[in-house]
């Protein structure tokens, strides 16, 4: 889709969103400056590291990642095996830098994991750390977690291990550089194989009904002269083949923890049949009907997300993936391990720059694979890691909510007045009263609020500039309106749209 941005001269505008965005992380409470003791604590652990004397350095190990990205948790080999392949994934040691118990310990446990915020990125780990000498930078000699598999002719894992080990990566490969060798033949030996074990995982999550939301990427980026834009690419093939390997290292991790009764997984709910019935009457009023004759995530697979209505259904779909939770575990397995979505247990491994509850996972992992004790810090932080995951996750999406609301107020803002094609996600409902809470499309304060007044309002979608908003009238779910901006307010989030009869 094309890039959406104010005017370079409305400077007020521009001053407004510039203010409001930067007001978010007072409003939110969001971390502020690395303290100096917990950076001190991290330089100290960068000058005593002492690097794993298994030596995996000369292996062909590269990260792919979006092309401005220098917090490189994860880099890939892959190699054939026969009639199978063997599959080598580093993941950062983060351990390594945090002694338990200590400043840098604390702040990010505080945190819980690196804020996107629209004005900078607010860091897990100091930057010493985490775009220094904890990332799989290329050529820099690492301390790293080495998961070891080998697969079968159609990608199922038939054996895993995971030490430490020193590496180096050989190269930073970007997603779109990586897809355009791929496309253009040109591609290493390691991302063509990568392609070919991507495409049989999917294969594999396909035949256990395992759903992907491949939803495109919302960034809010600042422009040179201050000015914003929203970019909402869809994922290119390469991500996905990429996100099977992590996928694939997140079931591994599951499992050993599993086989030894101590961990933490990520777990979610199968949708209940009220959130599958309306779903599937969604996809009937937007016009691709899902008959429940194939898995959900066999639909979802097949929509395009640039079909304005195809998109209004990947973000209906969103009903299908809550409830996620962390469920930690010490000498009792969980009844119910599992991640509905991903359609076996699974655990967050593979981010241990950017996600806190990942750096525990290793470490169990690590010793559990090789017969070792799981060290007591790590044992004692299981109670505690869904409580400080839950309230990290959910501070993240509040800001990235706001964020976009901001933004998407600001992007309207030299469009009041004007008409645009919509089509309609939610039909009317009656608007009587004060409303509660907060956020888009929800009741009382925030951006589409209901707040007071009678009538009827849905939800719609405008593809130019990519809003959903609400919208005052009589509307019936999946017709193609068209509507006028009536009102638009940075400060206050709030986007009013009205049915032009």
């Amino acid at each position: 889709m094309s890039h959406h941005r104010l005017a370079p001269n409305v400077h007020d505008h521009k001053n407004a969103l510039e203010e409001a965005l930067g007001l978010l992380r007072t409003e939110l409470e969001l971390p502020g400056p690395y303290p100096a003791e917990a950076v001190e604590d991290a330089r100290a652990a960068i000058a005593a590291l002492k690097l794993p004397s298994y030596d995996l350095t000369a292996v062909g190990f590269v990260t792919i990642d979006p092309a401005s990205s220098t917090d490189l948790d994860q880099a890939v080999f892959i190699e054939p095996d026969g009639n199978g392949y063997r599959v080598m994934y580093a993941i950062a040691d983060v351990p390594a830098f945090v002694a338990p118990g200590g400043p840098l310990d604390a702040e990010t446990r505080r945190r819980g994991q690196t804020f996107y915020a629209p004005d900078g990125r607010i860091p897990l780990h100091p930057e010493v750390i985490s775009e220094g000498a904890g990332s799989l930078l290329p050529g820099q000699e690492c301390s790293a977690f080495v998961w070891d598999f080998t697969l079968d002719g159609d990608a199922t894992v038939l054996s895993v291990g995971v030490r430490r080990a020193r590496v180096i990566s050989r190269d930073k490969l970007s997603y779109k550089g990586a897809q355009a060798d791929l496309d253009a033949g040109t591609a290493s030996p390691v991302l063509s194989l990568l392609r070919e074990v991507g495409l049989k995982r999917v294969a594999l999550e396909r035949a256990r009904e395992g759903a992907s939301l491949n939803m495109p990427e919302q960034e809010i980026v600042q422009l040179p002269d201050g000015g914003y834009r929203i970019d909402a690419v869809p994922q290119l093939p390469v991500e996905d083949w990429n996100a099977q390997i992590s996928l694939m290292t997140g079931m591994a991790a599951a499992q050993l923890m599993l086989e030894g009764k101590v961990g933490i997984l990520r777990t979610m709910p199968a949708p209940d049949e009220r959130s599958l019935r309306h779903f599937r009457l969604q996809t009937e009023v937007l016009g691709r009907p899902w008959d429940g004759e194939v898995s959900y995530g066999e639909y979802l697979r097949s929509l395009d997300p640039t079909d304005p209505r195809q998109l209004a259904i990947m973000h209906s779909a969103g009903m299908l993936f809550r409830g996620a939770s962390y469920t930690a575990f010490d000498g009792t397995v969980p009844e119910d391990g599992i991640q509905s979505a991903i359609g076996a247990a699974y655990a967050h491994t593979t981010a241990p720059l950017r996600r806190l509850v990942d750096r525990f996972v290793l470490v169990i992992c690590e010793a559990l694979s090789n017969g070792g004790d799981v060290p007591g810090w790590a044992r004692e932080a299981l109670p505690l890691l869904p409580g400080i995951m839950a309230g990290s996750d959910q501070l993240a999406s509040r800001m990235e909510r706001l964020a976009l609301d901001t933004v998407e107020a600001a992007l309207l803002l030299n469009h009041i007045g004007q008409e645009f094609d919509a089509i309609v996600i939610s039909g009317s409902k009656p608007q009587n009263g004060n409303g509660n809470g907060n956020g888009k499309n929800g009741n009382g304060n925030g951006k589409n609020g209901n707040g007071n007044g009678n009538g009827s309002s849905g939800i719609i979608q405008i593809a130019e500039p990519a809003v959903t908003a609400r919208c005052a009238g009589e509307l019936e779910s999946g017709t193609k309106v068209r509507v006028r901006l009536v009102s638009s307010d940075i400060t206050t989030r709030q986007i009013h749209f009205e049915l032009v009869s």
